[in-house]
């Protein structure tokens, strides 16, 4: 049985010139692109957490969020990003619980 419980992740949205996209730092390989920052945080979420989802369903750990700040000293600012948002994303984290 699935139970979901809810969780925050920090995010970071890196804003280009034709578009958003974005990244957990506490979860690895999780990127999304949007062209708002509406629709950009509706699509990260859905991807962290059909991430989330199928590492629960393989039985691999969960990351947990652990990361409150990040630091853009090292960015290179040729790479296109124009500004950066932070901010705090709450997800459905999957509990899995066996039936028995």
């Amino acid at each position: 049985m699935s139970l979901a419980m809810k969780k925050k992740f920090l995010v970071v949205f890196e804003v280009g010139a034709n578009n958003l996209s974005g990244f957990l730092p506490d979860v690895p390989g999780v990127i999304s692109t949007a062209a708002t920052l509406e629709q950009m945080r509706k699509v990260m979420r859905e991807a962290v957490e059909f991430h989330l989802e199928a590492l629960a369903a393989d039985g691999d750990p969960i990351p947990e969020p652990a990361t409150t700040s990040v630091d853009f000293a090292h960015e290179d600012p040729e790479h296109g990003v124009l500004s950066c948002i932070v901010e705090w994303l709450e997800v459905a984290v999957p509990q899995y619980q066996s039936v028995a």
